[in-house]
């Protein structure tokens, strides 16, 4: 059995991707320091499947801090989620958290994966806020033009990689998620504050007058993005993961009340600094490198998170 690590493995997008490498007969070993962002219970929850298996192992303790040089030493393969999420969180006094999170602990990783030399696959997380406003589909030799600083950040973090992919020849590939969604998404996340509110009557604050849009993409297709990688050849690479569901947010709330029968209560706000008016992927790189192709559409992949969502809070 081979070892894998991932970094973030309590998260939204960790905690799927830890699962899928144990069903795929991984031993996994998972890092993630619980910040406060969001409810250390929440990430408890999302672990439990993998705490049930005696192929995980569970490292509660912050990337700056972890013996790093040992994990590495255990495996060959690192697929990097660990990140301080959340555009509009970003501004302000909070952006010390975003630096030390999304950029010194990437180069801390990088360091070592350079000075170890196990690893032969290391896969990055990285964003569609590294590209901002674009008028058209965001291909990756689009020019980037981050409107917050998280996007900032996560776009330094990219760049660190490819700086160590072409000085170290470290196996690097980056990959660009457009707005994941699914079961045990985020809290502060747009579907499971519109799913919350929906089913519990509460009002549904949208920023903007709903026109703007963005390109869906199921949690699922992003885990298979991140396991077709780590089974490719190809490393120096950023490719986006797209879900082919570009929608406003208008539809998506309508599609979230035919899906649970209640009408919603909307409230318009101002936009929000650093929301963007709108994501489109272009997956044409991925689709021809890794034969990536998303399978869960947005309707079906609502269904799946209202279910859950209904689930887990017995609404």
């Amino acid at each position: 059995m081979e070892t894998v690590v991932v970094t973030g493995a309590a998260g939204f997008i960790g905690s799927h991707l830890s699962e899928r490498l144990l069903k795929d007969k991984f031993k996994v070993i998972g890092i993630d320091c619980f910040t406060n962002y969001y409810s250390k219970e929440i990430k408890k929850k999302n672990l439990e499947r993998c705490l049930q298996n005696e192929n995980f192992t569970f490292i509660e303790d912050d990337l700056m801090d972890v013996d790093l040089e040992t994990i590495f030493k255990k495996s060959k393969l690192l697929f990097h989620e660990a990140a301080q999420p959340g555009v509009r969180s970003s501004w302000g006094k909070e952006f010390d958290a975003y630096v030390k999170d999304n950029i010194q602990v990437t180069q801390r990783i990088l360091e070592i994966a350079k000075d170890v030399k196990t690893l032969e696959k290391i896969v990055m997380a990285s964003s569609s806020s590294i590209y901002g406003n674009q008028p058209g589909k965001m291909s990756e030799d689009t020019l980037p033009r981050p409107v917050s600083p998280y996007g900032v950040t996560k776009l330094a973090s990219e760049n660190l990689g490819f700086v160590y992919a072409q000085n170290f020849n470290l196996p690097i590939t980056s990959l660009r998620y457009f707005t994941v969604y699914g079961p045990r998404q985020r809290p502060d996340m747009a579907f499971t504050r519109f799913i919350r509110a929906n089913l519990e009557g509460s009002k549904i604050t949208i920023y903007g007058n709903g026109s703007q849009s963005r390109d869906f993409t199921f949690v699922s297709d992003i885990v298979d993005a991140n396991i077709l990688v780590s089974e490719s050849k190809i490393h120096g690479n950023a490719l986006n993961i797209g879900g082919g569901s570009v929608h406003t947010i208008k539809e998506v709330i309508k599609m979230i009340e035919n899906t649970t029968g209640v009408e919603s209560k909307i409230v318009f706000e101002p936009p929000q600094k650093g929301d963007v008016l709108k994501t489109e992927s272009n997956i044409e790189k991925a689709s021809k490198i890794l034969r990536y192709k998303p399978n869960i559409m947005l309707k079906k992949g609502l269904i799946e998170q209202v279910n859950w969502f209904k689930k887990t809070f017995e609404c």
